[in-house]
């Protein structure tokens, strides 16, 4: 299928399956914040005009100290990124020629980025258990993680992930964990394993739960061996000022990370409810998106094109290896946007 490789482009999507696009959308494909960003960015946003003409900090130290200060570790431990995706460029260009394993479905950008620098790709299904991807990952350079996961909702456990870091501990295989979605789960993070884990990566985005995409800014958190490695692959000024400004003050912004969380929970949970009642299969996501499908179809494309016509754009599943397109990926919206989603898979049912 030649659709977009990701959500949040709506003309494109409707370019590629040759529909119009109706005068009013709703992106479900993005899945940030529905409710951001956080208020005290705009309040701040026209005091910050007068760092457009200054080159910002390569180092982006300020709010390096504090992501170190939130996360208990040190300011060495830290990699800025221009998004978490560039992080992943940095990660590929470090692993050039190895072999990778990813567990799937994940994530679509760790598979380009190694397929960029030459390296041997393989996947394992989360479904085979853990000893299975040990078994893969044994002779590896690299194994890629993501959870909670990016499409799926669902979270790895943590003991399944303390057995993997474990079994890897003697070899010489980074594990990478993608945390770009683990502050709509609550507060536990494998950030906390690093002590214990020198192999281990954490990548995180600060651009979902804060709503600031088009900022663009990510992090990995790692040993100082590791950071220093990937660091050397990061251009001067990667992060640009406004990105680090809004960055630092979202992160001291506790009250809306909680605020958000709690209305995306109770939204979630009432549409769980719904597409049980209707039988719809969903996956029991914990953060701000979700997969579903219609049981009768194999192939869902009848579906996601009955809803672009109705202006709803949901996320195809292609692309993620284990999925290929039995899925559709649907963003936690606000009440209004996600009632308008009922009613079309209402509709849906009654004229299929």
């Amino acid at each position: 299928m030649n659709l977009p490789a990701h959500g949040a482009n709506p003309a494109h999507l409707y370019e590629k399956v040759n529909l119009a696009s109706p005068a009013t959308i709703i992106d479900f494909s993005v899945n940030t914040n529905p409710y951001g960003p956080p208020p005290s960015l705009k309040e701040k946003w026209s005091e910050w005009f007068s760092a457009v003409s200054d080159y910002p900090d390569s180092e982006g130290r300020s709010l390096t100290q504090l992501l170190a200060l939130q996360n208990g570790v040190t300011t060495d431990q830290v990699l800025l990124g221009n998004g978490a995706a560039e992080v992943i460029q940095f990660l590929g260009q470090w692993l050039q020629g190895e072999r990778i394993v990813i567990v799937q479905p994940a994530f679509s950008e760790y598979e380009a980025a190694c397929w960029a620098y030459q390296c041997d790709v393989d996947f394992v299904a989360i479904d085979e258990g853990v000893e299975r991807i040990v078994e893969v990952a044994k002779e590896a350079a690299a194994l890629f993680i993501c959870t909670p996961n990016n499409p799926t909702g669902l979270v790895f456990q943590p003991d399944d992930l303390r057995y993997i870091l474990d079994q890897l501990k003697e070899s010489s295989c980074l594990v990478i964990v993608d945390e770009a979605f683990y502050d709509f789960a609550g507060d536990f993070t494998y950030a906390t394993y690093l002590a214990d884990y020198p192999q281990l990566v954490i990548l995180r985005s600060l651009t979902k739960m804060y709503a600031i995409a088009g900022l663009r800014i990510g992090y990995a958190l790692a040993a100082e061996t590791i950071i220093e490695r990937l660091a050397r692959f990061r251009p001067h000024w990667n992060v640009n000022a406004l990105a680090l400004l809004a960055a630092e003050t979202a992160l001291q912004d506790t009250s809306f990370v909680e605020t958000s969380r709690q209305l995306i929970e109770e939204e979630r949970e009432q549409m769980f409810e719904f597409l049980d009642k209707e039988n719809f299969d969903f996956t029991r996501s914990v953060v701000n998106f979700y997969l579903l499908r219609d049981p009768r179809l194999l192939d869902q494309r009848p579906l996601l094109e009955f809803l672009l016509k109705k202006g709803l754009v949901l996320r195809h599943t292609y692309n993620y290896p284990t999925l290929n397109g039995r899925w559709l990926r649907a963003a936690v919206k606000t009440k209004e946007e996600n009632d308008q989603l009922k009613e079309a898979l209402l509709a849906w049912k009654q004229h299929h």
